[in-house]
C-alpha cells in the first residue's frame, strides 16, 4: 500500500512539474461537469447520494490542485435546473452539499485566498443553501487567487433567455439601441459576465455531450472527457486534461 501511493504521488509531482513548465500554455479558466456519482454508488450497491457525498470529498482535491498551479477560475457544475426532476429526497441532498461542503471547507478557502461566486438562479434555492453559500462569497470576497465558481441551479438556456429579455428591455427603456448589440453585448448581460469564457471543459464518465451547460462560452472551448466517474477522479486525472490541452492548438476557426 505504502508503494503505490508513494508511486501515486510521484506520478502526481511529475505531472504537476509538466504542467508547471508550460504555464504560458496553462488554461486560466477550467469548467468541469462532475458526473457519474449516481453509477459509482450503484456499482458498488450503494444508494445514489452515497455518490454524491463521495463526490464532494472530490471537489476539495481539485480546488486545491487547481488553486496550487496557478488556475484563475474553476467552475463547476453542481446542480442543473434539470436536476429538480430527480426525487426529491436527491434533490434535498443535492441542495445540502453546498452547506455540507462550505462548513468544513470554508476556514481552507479562507486560507488558501480562494474566491467563492454563485452562477445560477437563486430562485427556488432553500433558504440554508443560499445562507451557506452566500456566507462563503461574503467571507472571500477580499481573496486574489483561484475563483471558485459553483454553477447551482443553473442552465444555459434559462441564462440566455434572461439574457435577450433584459436586452429587450434595456432596448425598451432606451438603455440600448438596437445596432449596439453585439457578441460583446449579449457577454455582460450573462451570468458569466465578469469571467472570461473557459478555455478546458472536462467531463467525467463517458458521457460525451454538454447537457444544458455554458452553451455560449464553451463557443471555442477545448473539451476533454473521460470515462472515470467523478467520485474516481483525481488530481493526475485532472493534470493529465490540462497536459492535453496544452497539446492542442487552438485556432479559433484560422488555420
Amino acid at each position: 500500500m505504502l508503494e503505490k501511493f508513494t508511486n501515486w504521488k510521484v506520478k502526481n509531482e511529475e505531472n504537476t512539474q509538466s504542467v508547471l513548465t508550460n504555464t504560458e500554455n496553462l488554461p486560466k479558466h477550467i469548467a468541469i461537469i462532475m458526473d457519474g456519482n449516481g453509477r459509482w454508488a450503484k456499482k458498488r450497491g450503494l444508494p445514489r447520494i452515497a455518490g454524491h457525498r463521495e463526490g464532494m470529498s472530490v471537489i476539495n482535491k481539485i480546488v486545491k490542485k487547481a488553486n496550487d498551479i496557478g488556475i484563475e477560475t474553476l467552475t463547476l457544475y453542481a446542480f442543473s435546473t434539470e436536476n429538480w426532476k430527480r426525487p426529491k429526497n436527491e434533490v434535498d441532498f443535492l441542495l445540502r452539499l453546498p452547506e455540507r461542503f462550505l462548513s468544513i471547507e470554508l476556514p481552507k478557502l479562507v486560507k488558501e485566498n480562494v474566491k467563492v461566486r454563485l452562477m445560477g438562479s437563486k430562485e427556488n434555492l432553500p433558504a440554508h443553501t443560499l445562507k451557506a453559500v452566500e456566507t462563503a462569497i461574503n467571507e472571500t470576497k477580499d481573496n486574489t487567487g483561484l475563483v471558485l465558481n459553483f454553477a447551482l441551479n443553473y442552465g444555459s438556456r434559462f441564462e440566455i433567455v434572461k439574457a435577450v429579455q433584459q436586452v429587450v428591455k434595456d432596448v425598451e427603456d432606451g438603455k440600448l439601441t438596437v445596432d449596439e448589440i453585439m457578441e460583446e453585448t449579449i457577454e455582460q448581460y450573462l451570468m458569466t459576465d465578469t469571467l472570461r469564457d473557459p478555455d478546458l471543459l472536462i467531463r467525467t464518465s463517458g458521457e460525451i455531450r454538454l447537457s444544458n451547460f455554458m452553451l455560449w462560452q464553451l463557443a471555442y472551448t477545448e473539451f476533454w472527457f473521460t470515462d472515470v466517474l467523478w467520485p474516481d477522479f483525481t488530481e493526475e486525472h485532472f493534470l493529465e486534461a490540462i497536459q492535453v490541452y496544452q497539446r492542442r492548438a487552438r485556432r479559433y476557426g484560422g488555420v
